[in-house]
This record gives structure tokens, sequence and C-alpha cells, in this order.
């Protein structure tokens, strides 16, 4: 336990209030178009297409994809992270939601007060949870289940370290990363994502962008629905 926790810190710590500061200039400005090839407005795209009245967001970046994508309708916003700087950060991007705000660990069990959710988002979180994606993305998946409507949708992204063509910059930018324990992908594929999807939902999609796998999941499965919403 004490290794998987000081992984989690080391995944994380990166997220300084002065890192943020540079976070969309340099993970959505550069990174995303000229290393991971993958145009920030194709996880935009994805976030438009599914963002609910009701919402749970988990690991919340800078709020930069809930700024963009929320309408002035009536909503329900909320934010999950470990991280209390990307949490105040995000909150206050989107302030005039009024969102919900709740710290802790997505491998632990998730407590959130009130009803379940339309869509969750788990965007750009994954590649930074310590373990192999199977392992990690089931943990995910399955504390985030119990928060999800029967008919919800949870969709995101993630950066593969397999079954993708990666440039030499990918690669060296991938290979720093791991080794600073910012990420913890090398042995992340795609397979192991669609196979995480399947299991849990009767219609799932997978997109390949550059090294980004874009997904989403939607209509549990009756095995998962009776497990961890308690429904017949």
């Amino acid at each position: 336990m004490k290794a998987e926790t000081s992984d989690v810190d080391r995944a994380h710590a990166v997220y300084t209030r002065r890192g943020l500061a540079f976070y969309d200039w340099w993970v959505l400005g550069v990174s995303n178009r000229w290393i991971w090839k993958c145009d920030t407005q194709k996880i935009l795209d994805l976030y438009q297409a599914h963002l609910s009245t009701s919402h749970l967001e988990v690991g919340v970046g800078t709020g930069y994809f809930l700024e963009k994508s929320l309408s002035n309708e009536s909503r329900r916003v909320t934010l999950f992270d470990i991280n209390l700087n990307c949490l105040e950060r995000a909150s206050k991007r989107i302030a005039g939601h009024h969102p919900e705000v709740f710290q802790g660990n997505i491998l632990e069990p998730v407590n959130l007060q009130g009803g379940r959710y339309d869509s969750i988002a788990i965007n750009y979180l994954l590649h930074c949870l310590p373990g192999r994606l199977e392992d990690k993305a089931e943990k995910v998946f399955d504390h985030l289940i119990p928060h999800l409507d029967n008919d919800g949708v949870v969709f995101g992204s993630t950066i593969l370290g397999m079954d993708i063509q990666r440039p030499l910059l990918a690669r060296l930018l991938m290979s720093f990363y791991n080794s600073k324990g910012i990420f913890s992908n090398q042995q992340d594929s795609l397979g192991a994502m669609m196979e995480v999807l399947s299991k849990r939902f009767r219609t799932f999609n997978v997109e390949v962008c550059g090294c980004v796998v874009l997904f989403w999941g939607k209509g549990l499965r009756e095995t998962y629905r009776n497990r961890y919403t308690g429904e017949q």
C-alpha cells in the first residue's frame, strides 16, 4: 500500500499552482498537436457530444474542457480529484455553474453525495495512474459505476504506450514522463481498454488519434448494473 500511495503522489505532484499555469499551453496547445498527434479539438468534440446536465468530472485538470463545453442551462456539475490545486483552478474556472467539489483517490472506493450521474468523464487520467491499464481501469470504472445512471455514459481519453505508432518525440517524452512517475503507461494497450469497456457496457466505442485513444461506454450490462447499483 505504501508503494502504491507513493506512486499516486508522484503522478500528481507535478500539478502545482505554477505548473497548472502552463498546462493549457503545454499540454493542450503544444503536446496534443505536435507530440501526441491528437488535436485538443478532438477531445473537445468528445465532451460536446456526451456532456449531460448531471455530470461528474474525474481528474479535472484545469477545467478547460468543462469551460468550453458547459452551456448556460441549469446543470449539476461535480469535480473529483486527488489534487487540491487542480480542484481549486477548475472550480474557479466554472464558478458560474456552482460545482460540487470532492477530493479523493479514484483508485479507492468513491463516496459522493447525491444521486447518480448521466455522464462521467475520465479524461487524460488513466495514463497518469500507476499500474497496468487492465488493473487500474478496472478499479476506476468499478468505483464509478455505482454513481452512473443505468443509461449513463462514461467517456474520456488516455495516452497509450502500446498498439500505436509513436513518433520519435512522443517516444522520448513518454519515456521521460514514465521515468519521473508522471505517466505510467508503457504497457497500456488498446486491447486492454476495449476489454474493460466491453465487459461493462452494452455499447462502447474507441477511436485512436495519434498516441491517444478516445473512448465512451454507455448502458451498463446487467451483471454490473445488479452488482454495483443494487438494481435488478
